[in-house]
């Protein structure tokens, strides 16, 4: 019994000298205390990265989740520039997937500085139901293989602002070129964009999609102005790494009295015979539909 016992110090011992030996690294600091209780962790399983439930994205982060094409339906045709890979980098369901029932519509603009790789872009949906979400990022869209630096955000916004952004539809800018120059009248020279921020927006609608593109000149920029201001003002307010984006914040005075200005003094905004010819500049939004109940 005695040998027994002798053995057993001993490797007790040498179980302990080798636990001295490669000592455990300690919890990092600020595990929550559950955690740091079974630290070190386990290694976890390889296959449960594939097979284990994923948490379900919230109503906000894709307003119109879980649609499926119905015999009749299509998907629109949307040629805004924007390449669906593009979408999965900003974290957005992309706009050539979403499919659109009733009075629903989708409001997006892209701003891209000239003189900057940060880039933003802002998307408010209107639902059949009555309710209207926005999903908003900005990022560094330069130098990396990803967005750098991205930031967003995803919220259901206020009663009431379903019907302000349903009146968008009836805008005088979907039905203007989609590429434009100013031309101040026949003995001025026209414009020449070097310098600003492009704005391209794209209305999309149940079984119709519009797209254009205003930039540089406050003239051109005032035409979109309506649009403009409704995505940036649902946008303020929710995140301040986004504010901070729009020092002005989202107030387009200006270019409207350029836009107004430019009018009364017989100027307008001419195609731009530069411009690539697309193939849907010609499309406009159909005529509202009766509301459908229901998502």
């Amino acid at each position: 019994m005695r040998r027994i016992a002798l053995a057993l110090i001993a490797a007790s011992v040498a179980v302990s000298g080798a636990a001295h030996a490669q000592p455990v690294k300690p919890a990092p600091r600020g595990l929550p205390p559950a955690e740091a209780e079974i630290w070190p962790f386990p290694p976890p399983d390889p296959q449960s990265w594939w097979t284990e439930k994923r948490p379900v994205a919230p109503e906000a982060a894709d307003p119109l989740g879980g649609r499926r094409l119905g015999a009749r339906e299509r998907p629109v045709a949307v040629d805004s520039g924007v390449d669906p890979s593009t979408y999965r980098l900003w974290g957005l369901i992309p706009l050539q997937w979403q499919l659109l029932r009733g009075e629903e519509m989708i409001l997006e603009v892209w701003i891209r500085p000239a003189r900057s790789v940060r880039q933003s872009v802002i998307r408010l949906t209107v639902r059949r139901d009555g309710e209207a979400f926005i999903q908003a990022r900005a990022g560094l869209a330069c130098c990396e293989a990803g967005i750098a630096r991205r930031m967003g955000f995803d919220a259901e916004l206020p009663p009431g602002q379903a019907q302000a952004l349903l009146a968008l539809r009836a805008d005088a800018l979907w039905a203007a070129p989609r590429d434009v120059r100013v031309s101040e009248g026949p003995d001025i020279a026209e414009d020449v964009c070097v310098d600003g921020t492009a704005y391209d927006l794209t209305l999309l609608v149940p079984g119709r999609a519009r797209s254009v593109r205003r930039a540089c000149n406050d003239a051109a920029i005032g035409q979109a102005a309506a649009p403009l201001e409704a995505a940036l003002r649902a946008a303020f307010g929710h995140d301040p790494r986004f504010d901070v984006i729009f020092p002005g914040g989202p107030d387009f005075a200006a270019a409207r009295a350029a836009y107004r200005d430019l009018i009364a003094h017989g100027g307008a905004l001419k195609p731009d015979p530069q411009a690539r010819r697309r193939p849907l500049d010609a499309a406009l939004p159909p005529a509202p539909q009766a509301a459908a109940p229901g998502r």
